[in-house]
Formats: C-alpha cells, structure tokens, sequence
C-alpha cells in the first residue's frame, strides 16, 4: 500500500544504467496508458540526480509526455551506503533493482529490501547469486512479507514460465526440452553440496542429454547447451510447484542453436580465442578495453544502436513429451508430445524490461494468487499462477502451441 510514508508503488534502481534506463522508459509507458486515476505513483533511484533527471528528458521524449520529469520521483542512494538504501527501500512497495553484476552490488539491496518490508524484483541471471540469496533470506524475508523474486527479465521468465505454460497445455505428466551468464562455477557448487538437498524425483524415463554439439532435426541447425541461468531456475521452480502444491515435477534442458556446420567450427575457434586470453592478465585487459575488436564486433562498451535492436528478436522452442491421465510413468513410454513457442523482441533492451515491469505489475495487483507469505522465489514460483503470461502477451511476449498430439 502507498502511504504518506511510503509514496511509491515502483522505484526503478540504477535508471541511469544502460539497462536501467529502458525499464525506466518501460514503467513510464506503462503508466501512460493507463488512465489518470490508474497511474501508479513511481521513482527512479540512483547515485547523480542529474543522471537520473536526464533519463526522464530521454523517456519523455520518447513517449511525447513533456510532464514525465516533473511527475516522477528522484532518490538518491548507493550500494555502498547502506543507509541510503534503507531510505530508498521504505519509501517503495517494490524496488525493481537493475544494478549488476549482482554477486557484487545485489546482497545490500536485497537486504536492505527485506528489512523494511519491502518487495524487490531483479533481472539476475547469475545462478550463484540467487541461490545464494534463497539460503541467506527466504526465512527472513517470509517473516517480513517481502517478495524477493530473482531472474525476472531474459533470463528466466521465458524458460521458466515457457515450462509452465507448456505443462498447463499438456495437461499431463511430462518432460520438457527446450532448444533456443556465466557465472561462479566453484561456488555454486560448494554452495549446493552445502544445502543438503535430496534430488528432485524423476518421474518416467529420463531425460536423455545431448551431446555438446549436437544436430537438432526438428530445428534444422546445430545445437549446443545454453550456459545462462534458465536450467538452475527452472530446476528450483519445479522443485517449489512439488514441495509446496504437489505438482510433479519436469524434467528440463535448454539447448541455442548455432546454425550449420560452419557456425559450429567459427564458433569453436571463438571459444578456443577466448579461452587463451581470458589465461593472462594482459589478455583480460584486452578484452575490456576493446570488446569490439576482440569479439569481432558483437560486442562493444557502447552497446547496441537502435538499428541493432529493432532488427532483433528472440524465439524459445519446447518439445515436450509426457504421459495422459491414467497412463503410468513407471510401466509405460511417454505417449504425448506437444511443442511450443516463445517469442518476443530483442532480448537484453526490449523483452528484459517488458518481462521486469510485467512481473512488478503482477506482484502489486495479483495480491490473491501469489504465494501466502514472502519469501526469496524464481519467477515460476512467484507467479505459476497469476496472470503474468497474459500480461506479457499483451506487450508482446507471446506465448503459443505449435502443435499437440498423443500417440
């Protein structure tokens, strides 16, 4: 609730970063076609007010609403200070936090969240630092009513939903294979053999892995395994929909593909490029200071022009396979398959901060459909049941059936 104490519904941290300024522009949308009375009174927060106030001129621009400066809120704080961020975080009822890498800036924010009673959505896809902050906080954050909810951009609310979905279409037990950062590999793994958790049940036969590289018959292209965080997310969500309301749970892997055999060779002299200069100091060096020239010119510090974007646009494939009702997994083959889509626009600066504001609009108004008391959650957990995918497929996240059958 919004009070004299606590004046904003949403407060955008980290505007003025280059991801932070499109969620910026993206609440701002949101808020222009709502009618007046519907508008949510918002902020954006950050270290140089004047950074901020010229994200605001951008946005205004942009959207041809000349008042939008004047009509949102500026808070300054740091990850640093953590006073600053307490400030922040008792005035907002959700902090939608965009300052990265999270591993490194992420914990204070969430903390500082947490103690205050209030809820916080991130776009995280650094596996390491989410679960991490479920170990840490989900108790603390039950007590408190916070909803903390990780990975709520690209990655995950695509795969982890995308499962969701396709479950709900099949109607049935099933196992799901999807084909479409990297992050602290040691750590997470100590971090899991540290939690003690007892494997989640397979049920059926098991999902069979793909080679490294591998011919995907069904896409016509080669494949090799995705390294973000959608198979770690998607893992907890299903672990969260058994334990919590006994849903069985799916089997996931999530594969990109590369195009033909050609893609496949450049790509592994890429690899093996980057593999010898990431080795030496000097070589890290080189990476940072020209990315550009170093990553053949997909990457580079200025980010991607507007041509870029637009000309950008992401499609995730499942093909799952599952048993009808009455069928047994234990004695029996799966006897349905289904395959569905994902699509959306240009993923780091369109459908990230669609998936992030969407998600925020879900948690402030499906108050009744979200899990009873907070807590540290995946997308998937949050919002299994809420009409996120709904909201998304308005704003152009569109979730389909290509096709359904049982056998």
């Amino acid at each position: 609730m919004v009070t004299k104490e606590r004046p904003y519904h949403l407060v955008v941290f980290g505007a003025s970063g280059f991801t932070g300024q499109f969620v910026a522009q993206e609440v701002a949308r949101e808020q222009v076609v709502l009618e007046q009375s519907s508008r949510l009174p918002w902020a954006v927060a950050g270290r140089s007010r004047e950074k901020l106030q010229r994200v605001l001129e951008r946005a205004a621009l942009k959207l041809g609403r000349p008042t939008l400066p004047s009509e949102v809120g500026i808070i300054i704080c740091d990850t640093t200070n953590p006073a600053s961020l307490d400030e922040m975080a008792k005035q907002a009822a959700v902090v939608l936090n965009c300052v990265g890498p999270y591993r490194f800036y992420g914990e204070p924010v969430v903390k500082a969240c947490i103690e205050n009673g209030t809820s916080c959505i991130d776009i995280c896809g650094e596996p390491q630092f989410l679960e991490l902050m479920y170990w840490k906080y989900n108790e603390k954050a039950a007590e408190k009513g916070s909803y903390i909810i990780g990975s709520s951009g690209f990655d995950s609310i695509p795969a982890d939903l995308g499962v969701i979905y396709t479950r709900n279409k099949m109607n049935g037990n099933y196992q799901s294979l999807s084909i479409y950062g990297f992050g602290d590999q040691s750590h997470l793994k100590k971090l899991r053999n540290e939690s003690n958790l007892k494997p989640v049940p397979i049920v059926g036969s098991k999902l069979k892995r793909r080679w490294p590289v591998s011919y995907c018959r069904e896409l016509n292209s080669y494949s090799i395994p995705f390294l973000g965080a959608d198979v770690s997310v998607v893992r907890r969500t299903q672990r969260y929909l058994l334990e919590n309301l006994e849903q069985s749970p799916v089997q996931y892997a999530a594969y990109v593909t590369v195009g033909g055999i050609t893609s496949v060779i450049k790509l592994m002299f890429a690899g093996l490029f980057l593999l010898f200069f990431v080795k030496f100091g000097i070589g890290r060096q080189l990476l940072i200071k020209f990315p550009w020239l170093f990553s053949f010119g997909y990457f580079s510090k200025q980010g991607p022009t507007q041509k870029q974007v637009d000309a950008s646009s992401f499609t995730m494939t499942f093909f799952g396979q599952g048993y009808s009702q009455g069928v047994s997994p234990e004695k029996n083959k799966p006897n349905m398959r289904i395959c569905t889509q994902v699509k959306g626009p240009e993923a780091g600066y369109v459908a990230t901060p669609i998936a992030m504001v969407q998600a925020a609009m879900t948690l402030l108004k499906d108050i009744s459909d979200l899990p009873k008391t907070g807590g540290v959650f995946t997308p998937g957990a949050a919002f299994s049941r809420t009409k996120l995918i709904d909201r998304l497929h308005q704003h152009g996240i569109e979730f389909s059936v290509i096709s359904s059958s049982e056998v």
